[in-house]
């Protein structure tokens, strides 16, 4: 109705394997390197005899049907004179043209490309049936023509034109009123009339198109080139051109104008521009898509949509033989209205071939019967009409209403642009007006990962099976959900193990609390302190487990899986290495029992809760540990659970949460430091001096930071001055040039400390200012001290050591080395045991309560006993042996 379908010829891409044309939108999708011969030749002229036009191809099977050649009004062309041979050429091409031979080479005469235009010429193959028939009996046709896309950095700048070979050619013959010579059939066979090639495969026909130009002396050389050639998208076979008929929908004009310029009428007779508008309409993820997709339609041309087939949609489209009436039926209901002859054929079958072959209609103009055309319809007409054809567009309006657009559709990009993600757009479009959803996801493609696609000659490619075995589901899920969608996932065993390390981490501190509180007796729902009441700790995990559902749940609304996992696994490392490890002691027995109820209580609410925000991604290892950790009584899936917003809406406290964070990053940088001192981790220091750049946090965070330390006190100081200075160096590659002869002046300033200290590490010298980038800022310590500055905090470790600070170093490090030989020896926890020390070891006497409560020990001696199971360690005062004895419970 709205002639936008319409019969065209062309010469389209096709596959002489499938036997059908493809699609530009199908084409673009195929491209792969290929080896082809090319051949540099000549076309005699007719009124310049001696002189010939130097062309090039790298598709010889092409020469046959050449009609004309084409040149740049406005490139300089010259005639050269080479080993005898007189050849226009384009004037920048001759030395790649001639090869080692272009210093022979003489250029005679210099012509600009419009003076070329109208100049006749003979070809080779002018003798053959096809060609006679085609140019006449002189065959002198052949002329120069106009084009304003010939190159001057390939071939010759002359271009060889064959319009049934090629898209581009066949346009440009239409305009200038050219023949056409169709050389191959729907299998790529030459067909009868061109001699020698009759009969012959179109890839196969090279050598005998050289012979033959090298036989009329037009052939001046010819070599192998590897280039990007279209090959078919379903089964790889490289694709031919050939001039058919098929059905297309037009996609109309195209205007210079932005779109925002155009009348109501112009997008009126233009479906591309009507389609654009939807496309506005849409949310892309990633966002690159939606100009991805406006610059597909942009440059699109028509939409081809039949295929010369069997299998597949049968377009139900009726031309009238006798009058060239052409009608579109809507329904089988109107086909069965409109049958004059073989509806019996339909009875009980699909309206595909060869039973709707067998319907006749009576046109409706000429009364005639009017036969279905044969041609079957592109994929993509069937993957595109699903917004109206699943959800009862025509027999349920109402449904449909309910259900449409969709909230979203999902494929991986490359080629979707131009495929499935197009097709939907026109559909709903043409018969709705608006989108078929509201968002729309892309993705890239699952490669090996060494980069490559997946192939089995390649021993690159994993089975499915394989990997779900090897790997599990939920790892493969949480790898892929994982994964930045706008890139390639490069899938494998590294990757797979990589994920489940963080999901291990996980599951390690369920199997914690499972152990824990089991040992302890300990049971969901126990007696526990409401949150406002609980240590900072506590509260600090709580509240960033309220941050966790609420940025989780914002993400997964927007579709952003990749965000979701990424705080996932924060959310997995802050209840592990902070929270865990900070609250550990907690849990023994032997600590206050309102305390430690209060940890189980915490670390179970965390846990579950980040479960439950966990199992889209990780349905299966979730809801197992889900079901196992509910309170006695409890049923059902993890699956089954509301979202936990109104569990957690009252935990939230931000204040606590930005204190914690300058805490947590005071103790990276006094980690930090300790390394650069040279410092044990288990070895206690008296003193740390802390600049926390904003408001120092409270008592309580102060000893956590302090036990993180491992020192004995946390000074909060408001002046890092006295701490350490700093020197600024200029980076002299990125800024030497732009300094000039202020050069010398600004180093000298650095040097002697002249630098004021602006916002965002930049500073100002000599009134220059200077991004963070292009200088180098290092935190020179006070003598003795050592010190480390990030982020507006500055972190000072007292390292001096007294006697008392190295006995209880000593401690720690015999504490950490007897529960390793615990672990090795197989015990459980809550095990006692006595352990035996050396009398060299006597100077940790006045620590024994605290040796004895960290390594469950009954009781510590000093002298010659030994127990069953020993071991050594190297303390300050020499090789220490120790051992212990299983005691009875």
């Amino acid at each position: 109705r709205r002639g936008w379908l319409y019969k065209g010829s062309d010469s389209m891409p096709w596959c002489t394997r499938c036997g059908t044309g493809i699609s530009q939108h199908e084409m673009t999708e195929g491209y792969a390197d290929r080896d082809d011969p090319s051949a540099y030749f000549g076309f005699p002229l007719v009124d310049r005899p001696g002189e010939e036009l130097l062309a090039w191809t790298t598709t010889p099977w092409t020469i046959p049907a050449n009609v004309a050649a084409a040149v740049n009004p406005t490139l300089s062309y010259e005639l050269v004179e080479f080993d005898g041979r007189k050849m226009w050429i384009g004037a920048t091409r001759r030395v790649a043209a001639l090869g080692g031979g272009a210093p022979r080479a003489k250029v005679l005469e210099t012509k600009q490309g419009s003076e070329l235009l109208g100049w006749r010429y003979r070809a080779t193959f002018d003798a053959a049936p096809a060609v006679t028939e085609a140019l006449g009996a002189d065959g002198a046709a052949h002329r120069v023509i106009s084009w304003s896309d010939v190159g001057a950095e390939e071939g010759t700048s002359i271009v060889h034109i064959a319009p049934a070979c090629g898209s581009e050619d066949h346009a440009l013959c239409i305009t200038e009123g050219l023949p056409m010579i169709a050389p191959i059939d729907e299998s790529g066979t030459y067909l009868p009339g061109f001699n020698d090639l009759s009969g012959k495969d179109w890839l196969a026909v090279a050598d005998l198109v050289f012979a033959a130009l090298e036989k009329s002396g037009s052939l001046l050389r010819r070599e192998k080139i590897t280039h990007r050639y279209p090959h078919c998208w379903r089964c790889a076979t490289p694709l031919a051109f050939r001039l058919v008929d098929e059905w297309f929908i037009s996609m109309g004009a195209t205007y210079e104008k932005p779109r925002e310029q155009l009348s109501a009428a112009e997008k009126e007779g233009s479906l591309r521009y009507q389609i654009m508008d939807v496309v506005d309409n849409i949310s892309w993820l990633p966002s690159f898509g939606h100009d991805r997709e406006l610059d597909w339609l942009r440059n699109m041309s028509d939409w081809m949509i039949s295929k010369k087939r069997y299998w597949g949609l049968a377009l139900p489209i009726y031309e009238c033989e006798g009058c060239g009436a052409v009608e579109v039926l809507g329904s089988r209901a109107e086909l069965e209205g409109r049958a004059v002859a073989g509806l019996e054929a339909l009875e009980g079958h699909s309206p595909h071939r060869p039973y709707i072959d067998e319907v006749r209609i009576a046109c409706t103009k000429c009364g005639g019967e009017v036969q279905r055309v044969p041609d079957v319809g592109n994929p993509w007409l069937d993957a595109g009409i699903v917004s109206l054809s699943t959800m009862r567009y025509r027999s349920d309006p109402e449904y449909w209403k309910r259900w449409f657009p969709a909230d979203l559709i999902t494929e991986s990009f490359p080629g979707q642009f131009r495929n499935w993600f197009y097709s939907l757009l026109a559909m709903s479009t043409v018969m709705v007006g608006s989108e078929p959803t509201k968002t729309v996801f892309g993705y890239g493609l699952v490669f090996a990962e060494d980069g490559r696609q997946m192939h089995k000659s390649w021993g690159n490619s994993i089975e499915f099976d394989e990997a779900a075995d090897r790997m599990g589901a939920d790892v493969m899920r949480w790898l892929f959900a994982g994964s930045r969608p706008e890139e390639n996932v490069h899938f494998g065993w590294n990757g797979a193990d990589e994920a489940r390390r963080k999901l291990l981490v996980l599951w390690n501190v369920y199997a914690f609390h499972i152990s824990y509180a089991n040992g302890a007796g300990w049971r969901p729902g126990g007696a526990a302190s409401p949150v406002a009441e609980r240590g900072a700790m506590d509260r600090w995990i709580l509240s960033r487990t309220a941050d966790l559902v609420s940025t989780v749940e914002k993400a997964l609304r927007g579709y952003d899986a990749q965000s979701a996992v990424a705080r996932l696994e924060a959310g997995i490392d802050e209840l592990s290495t902070w929270y865990l490890r900070r609250s550990r002691d907690r849990f023994d027995l032997s600590t206050n029992e309102a305390d430690r109820n209060d940890a189980f209580a915490t670390l179970h609410e965390a846990l579950l809760t980040l479960l439950q925000v966990a199992a889209p991604i990780a349905p299966m290892l979730t809801d197992a540990m889900y079901t196992n950790l509910v309170a006695d009584g409890a049923t059902g899936s993890i699956h089954l659970q509301p979202w936990p917003t109104a569990r957690v809406q009252d935990w939230r406290d931000q204040a606590l949460e930005d204190a914690m964070s300058r805490v947590i990053r005071a103790a990276e940088l006094g980690r930090s430091v300790r390394s650069a001192a040279a410092m044990r981790t288990r070895q206690p220091l008296a003193l740390a001096r802390v600049v926390f750049g904003g408001a120092t946090p409270h008592a309580e965070l102060l000893e956590i930071l302090a036990d993180e330390l491992n020192v004995k006190r946390v000074e909060p100081v408001t002046d890092a001055s006295g701490l350490f200075e700093r020197k600024v160096k200029v980076l002299l590659p990125k800024v030497g040039k732009r300094l000039g002869d202020k050069l010398q002046a600004v180093l000298a300033a650095a040097r002697s400390g002249d630098v004021e200290f602006l916002a965002g590490g930049a500073v100002r010298i000599q009134g220059l200012e200077f991004a963070s980038d292009e200088i180098e800022i290092q935190a020179i310590p006070r003598e003795g001290g050592f010190v480390a500055e990030a982020d507006g905090l500055v972190v000072e470790l007292e390292t001096a050591l007294t006697p008392e600070l190295v006995a209880e170093g000593d401690v720690r490090e015999l504490s950490r080395a007897v529960q390793d030989l615990r672990k090795r020896a197989g015990l459980q926890i809550g095990d006692p045991i006595s352990l035996y020390l050396p009398a060299a070891a006597q100077s940790l006497a006045p620590y024994k309560e605290t040796l004895m409560q960290s390594v469950g020990a009954r009781s510590i001696e000093f002298g010659d006993a030994a127990g069953d199971v020993t071991d050594q360690i190297e303390l300050s005062f020499g090789a220490t042996a120790f051992s212990f004895r299983r005691t009875a419970g």
